[in-house]
């Protein structure tokens, strides 16, 4: 049974501590009484022809919202017209079946004309084959300077009006058949981001050059509109030789340029380029900071637990001896997977920028220098400190998200590291410039040794962001979490408020059977994290995680109280749990369920799967890739599919409701599809996927007519933002501030308080 806690302590006691800013005059600022910026969309309207007719979906928009009713919310009735003649009037849903509607047919539906902002029609043709393929232009394949040949496939996806038109455009990232995990060597292929129209007109294609690594972890872009003009721009990670969708190279810092940086240069490691590095930072052993202040061993030998026999400042000679064991010796003896004479293929030095794009063109229109910054290769993350010595790893972490830190406009929060050093920085992007808001960062994890040391589970250096440290997972989330109108930053296990304090990093008791029995630890790191409102019995969020310490964690899933970061229920598994969901999958019972993929005979080989509110619930787990919003009663379904498999929606109770034939997921095991996200229609979330030669985006949509009126998902600021980071690292699904579910309280679903910017 999951362990409850009658008073879970946590490090609130944060809550009032402050954390010095990097506020600028230039942040952008909004209007209090405009309430959130908000994308000025079209109707929205899809057409799909089915077995028995077409069926038909489009937005209620949230500046159409005027209230509630008993079965959703108020807003305009709709007239729908196929071939210019009126056929109905809808009044209770933005949904509607033809049954006499032919893949022929061309499709209208207008507000009726006394609605109160008589908003935009909408005009559809027919998907005749029950989807809509998006075609992609794929680049063409490249060889490593290691000799190996790879291809591309089309990996995330997001979305943004770049145009102004009121329609979404997609943002493809292209990933090489040999993208990497941050833990795996090799070399890669370079990343592509390309911007299409829904008619698939490829608008720009940015090339990240060789400079930025390619694999899930390394590359985050944010599609949103964060200047308020209507269209959005694109923000992401950029180095030297990193060409914008105009065909220039993005501008580099004069001091760069003073230096010798050069678009012309390559950073990739080759063995014998990583072994150069070795030799030259032990070299300067003697100098290294935490060496001079008597934090770590005065000699290498020490470090490697041997009796100093070389003289210091090392001459080149001994450099290169103490590397050769380093590497040949010391390495292997830690683990036979350290063979770091074949290490290639990372990035270890060299520039690194933050770059904004034109959405539309895909032309530069800021770069400044990325924050947080590298520093060194990981040492002083903790890469070379366990048995297993990954440099590149810790380091290379990255996160991103959009949040409206300030309630109104949205910013742009990029991050670096979570197993050990946490640091987070946010922008501004005024239309011009990008400007930097906060940053909060947890200082390195202190070591004794960093050749010999246990970093994860420890605070870092930061008098008030410490407990930052060590408390990431592979992606973020972002939520109003306290209620002020202001969105804060879930970091996994800790989180920022919305000025970059820390509002709080949870921790709890070390279950009696663990190696931390009765000590309080924090909760750590994991894989899969979910905010939202799963529990309409109780006020406010929660935040449902699973955790990877194993033994060392005090739990292995725990569900928490969002605004404080307390345990509500959770359980001690001893061993990593690596996935888990949440979803409302039984409509006979309320709010939603949690579920954890526990290995056969840990947590006393009871089932993984609970109610909201932390009972344990006989028989098989749901799938734990990712879920969506598809059934009519507001249910929750899963997709399933992995590797070479086929895509499947699943509904826990009914089965299979859709196959996606000649479509593959991304990101291997994880089997994430590129995108789900309210993309056009009603409420309901479509699912993008990449068709299995990679030739197109293959857009499917739920045909089950529906009598629940809730305006677009995108006119929700939370799921909207969750829409913009759920590209990140580990694909996570997107969840509105609200409780939305079979039992939906419609009184208790806001009216939407936003503005919403047209193009020029």
């Amino acid at each position: 049974m999951p362990y409850r806690r009658r008073t879970a302590r946590t490090a609130a006691a944060v809550l009032a501590g402050a954390v010095a800013l990097s506020l600028t005059a230039g942040s952008v600022s909004a209007d209090p009484q405009q309430g959130h910026q908000l994308e000025a969309l079209d109707r929205g309207l899809v057409a799909v022809g089915t077995d028995d007719g077409v069926f038909l979906s489009w937005r209620l928009l949230g500046d159409e919202v005027s209230g509630h009713t008993g079965h959703g919310m108020k807003g305009p009735n709709f007239h729908v017209l196929r071939d210019g003649q009126r056929i109905a009037t809808v009044n209770d849903s933005t949904n509607f079946h033809d049954a006499h509607g032919d893949a022929e047919a061309v499709y209208t539906v207008t507000p009726v004309g006394n609605a109160p902002h008589n908003g935009p029609d909408g005009e559809a043709e027919v998907w005749a084959e029950g989807h809509y393929d998006l075609p992609l232009d794929k680049p063409e394949g490249g060889v490593t300077p290691a000799g190996e040949e790879y291809e591309y496939h089309a990996n995330d996806v997001s979305v943004g009006d770049v145009t102004g038109d009121g329609r979404y455009e997609f943002i493809v990232k292209w990933d090489p058949s040999n993208s990497k995990d941050v833990s795996q060597v090799g070399y890669t292929g370079e990343v592509y981001v390309d911007t299409y129209t829904l008619d698939g007109e490829l608008l720009n294609r940015i090339e990240l050059g060789p400079n930025i690594r390619a694999g899930a972890h390394y590359t985050q872009f944010l599609v949103y509109d964060f200047d308020g003009d209507g269209t959005s721009e694109i923000m992401m990670k950029t180095a030297p030789g990193t060409v914008a969708g105009d065909g220039e190279h993005v501008s580099m810092p004069q001091a760069d340029l003073d230096a010798g940086y050069s678009h012309e240069d390559d950073y990739r490691l080759s063995a014998e380029d990583y072994y150069e590095h070795v030799v030259e930072m032990l070299r300067g052993w003697h100098e290294h900071p935490e060496v001079v202040s008597g934090q770590w061993p005065e000699t290498l030998e020490e470090a490697f637990g041997e009796e100093p026999s070389h003289e210091y400042p090392l001459s080149d000679a001994d450099a290169r001896e103490l590397a050769d064991h380093f590497i040949d010796d010391y390495a292997p003896e830690r683990s036979d997977r350290n063979d770091l004479r074949n290490f290639e293929g990372f990035i270890v030095h060299g520039p690194e920028y933050l770059t904004v794009f034109d959405g539309e063109s895909g032309a530069e229109l800021d770069t400044v220098e990325y924050t947080p910054e590298r520093g060194d290769d990981g040492l002083m993350w903790g890469d070379y400190a366990m048995s297993r010595i990954e440099p590149g790893n810790r380091v290379d972490r990255f996160l991103a998200g959009v949040a409206y830190l300030d309630g109104q406009a949205p910013s742009a929060v990029f991050a670096r590291g979570y197993y050990t050093r946490s640091a987070a920085a946010a922008y501004d992007f005024d239309g011009e410039q990008i400007t930097e808001r906060w940053v909060a960062d947890s200082g390195h994890v202190p070591m004794d040794n960093p050749f010999d040391a246990g970093p994860h589970g420890s605070p870092g250096t930061d008098p008030e962001l410490g407990d930052f440290a060590g408390q990431g997972f592979h992606s973020l989330s972002v939520a109003d979490v306290d209620g002020d109108g202001n969105q804060e930053i879930i970091y996994g296990s800790a989180t920022l408020d919305h000025d970059g304090s820390l509002l709080y990093s949870s921790t709890d008791t070390g279950h009696p059977d663990s190696p931390i029995a009765g000590q309080e630890a924090p909760l750590g790191h994991g894989d899969a994290l979910h905010v939202g409102h799963f529990d309409p019995s109780r006020p406010g969020q929660e935040i449902f995680s699973v955790h990877e310490a194993g033994p060392w964690a005090p739990f292995g899933y725990v569900m928490r109280d969002a605004a404080t970061g307390d345990t509500l229920w959770g359980g001690y598994t001893g061993t990593d749990v690596g996935r888990g969901m949440v979803g409302d999958i039984d409509p006979d019972t309320a709010g939603y369920h949690a579920w954890a993929s526990i290995p056969p005979g840990e947590d006393d080989g009871a089932s993984g799967l609970w109610t909201a509110d932390g009972e344990q619930i006989d028989g098989a787990v749901p799938g734990t890739n990712m879920n969506i919003r598809w059934a009519a009663d507001m249910t929750t379904q899963l997709i399933s599919g992995d590797r070479e498999a086929t895509p499947r929606i699943e509904d826990w109770q009914n089965g299979t409701l859709l196959e996606a034939e000649g479509t593959l997921t991304n990101n291997y095991t994880k089997g994430n599809p590129s995108l789900v996200a309210d993309v056009f229609g009603d409420w309901r979330e479509e699912l993008v996927l990449r068709t299995t030669d990679s030739e197109a985006l293959r857009i499917h949509t739920s045909t089950e007519v529906t009598d629940r009126r809730l305006y677009t998902l995108m006119h929700d600021p939370q799921y909207r933002v969750g829409v913009a980071f759920q590209q990140t690292a580990y694909n996570q699904p997107t969840y509105p501030d609200f409780y939305l579910g079979h039992q939906i309280d419609w009184k208790q679903v806001p009216i939407p308080d936003g503005h919403y910017p047209a193009a020029d």
